[in-house]
């Protein structure tokens, strides 16, 4: 399996896999964008979950998109395979890269039995990434890597290197749909994306709802709205920061995956904790603070990629203060002097 070969150009079927978590899917789509131009004649097909397909469709990358790929029960599960086995995919990437994943290669890789080029993290695959370093990697770096074991490398795609996720395929996708606009949900710029939501379960990883209050005073007091998104898990956290600043706007629940990438397209910068729409507003060029808890992970590996991202971190989000984020917010460069005042 060492000599194996990518079939490149001469693909004729080709299968990804990337199930979730949004931050992860969001994260992989610029490596999905490589495979895609790796294998221009194929009919590509994604294997995902039900939250993905619409934003995996707009992307325009696969003809095909399947969203049983955490089928529930033995029986789904050998359903699935068959069908895996049956659809003889010219090549699979394996971007999620997980324990499931892995057993759906030995499932496939049975003696007396054909399987598919793969290119993941399963033992024996004709594309292993076996980079002891994987798991200390940028989710982006890391899936670059594994393209390279897989013969899909520098110069071979459109663009620089890593292939960095592009959130430009919304506007081709809907155009100037009214709904995609600040003004659909009557916010007048110049606002700001409040992004307080986190893992419920991972107290650490959420700046506590009180500063992010605080923080929307600053950023009231110069001008901007403070507009909090998010979804019904954060409805009470919207409801305290729009008690503490009655002129932030609080839109949690009314905003789909979409709208969150066409208003950060037109917010001032964006400030939230550790989750999926963080980094979908850092791709889309939006200008920000990602607060991270140090204890509960790494920045340098999860960090939100864009050209304009500070980093604020501390062991737990209760130890930094609405003076240190305010602060980061005015690093940025955004705020204009006169808006500022004597604010500090």
């Amino acid at each position: 399996m060492a000599l194996a070969k990518n079939p490149g150009e001469t693909a004729k079927r080709v299968l990804v896999i990337k199930l979730s978590a949004l931050g992860d899917f969001v994260l992989a789509l610029g490596a999905m964008r490589a495979i895609r131009e790796h294998h221009p004649k194929a009919v590509m097909t994604l294997l995902t979950t039900p939250p993905y397909e619409g934003l995996a469709k707009a992307t325009g990358y696969f003809q095909h998109i399947e969203t049983d790929g955490r089928p529930k029960g033995v029986k789904a599960t050998r359903e699935l395979l068959k069908r895996i086995k049956n659809a003889k995919y010219d090549i699979i990437y394996d971007l999620q890269t997980s324990g499931r994943t892995a057993n759906y290669f030995k499932a496939l890789n049975l003696p007396f039995s054909t399987p598919p080029l793969w290119s993941g993290h399963a033992e024996d695959s004709a594309f292993f990434h076996d980079n002891p370093k994987r798991s200390d990697m940028h989710s982006i770096d890391r899936l670059a890597d594994q393209l390279k074991v897989a013969g899909i490398g520098p110069g071979k795609v459109k663009g620089g290197w890593p292939p960095m996720p592009d959130m430009s395929f919304v506007r081709r996708f809907h155009g100037e749909k009214p709904s995609l606009t600040p003004a659909y949900f009557s916010i007048n710029e110049p606002f700001a994306l409040f992004i307080p939501g986190a893992s419920a379960h991972r107290e650490a990883k959420r700046w506590p709802v009180e500063r992010y209050g605080g923080l929307a005073k600053h950023v009231a007091d110069a001008g901007i709205t403070p507009v909090i998104i998010g979804s019904k898990a954060e409805s009470e956290l919207a409801v305290e920061i729009n008690r503490i600043e009655p002129r932030a706007r609080n839109i949690v629940t009314r905003t789909d995956l979409f709208q969150i990438v066409a208003l950060a397209e037109k917010a001032l910068f964006a400030v939230g904790n550790d989750t999926g729409p963080m980094h979908m507003a850092a791709l889309s060029g939006c200008p920000g603070v990602a607060l991270f808890a140090t204890s509960e992970s790494d920045p340098e590996k999860a960090c939100p990629r864009g050209a304009n991202i500070i980093v604020c971190k501390a062991d737990t989000l209760d130890q930094l203060s609405v003076r240190d984020v305010w602060q980061a917010v005015q690093m940025l460069s955004v705020i204009p002097e006169t808006a500022l005042g004597g604010q500090s």
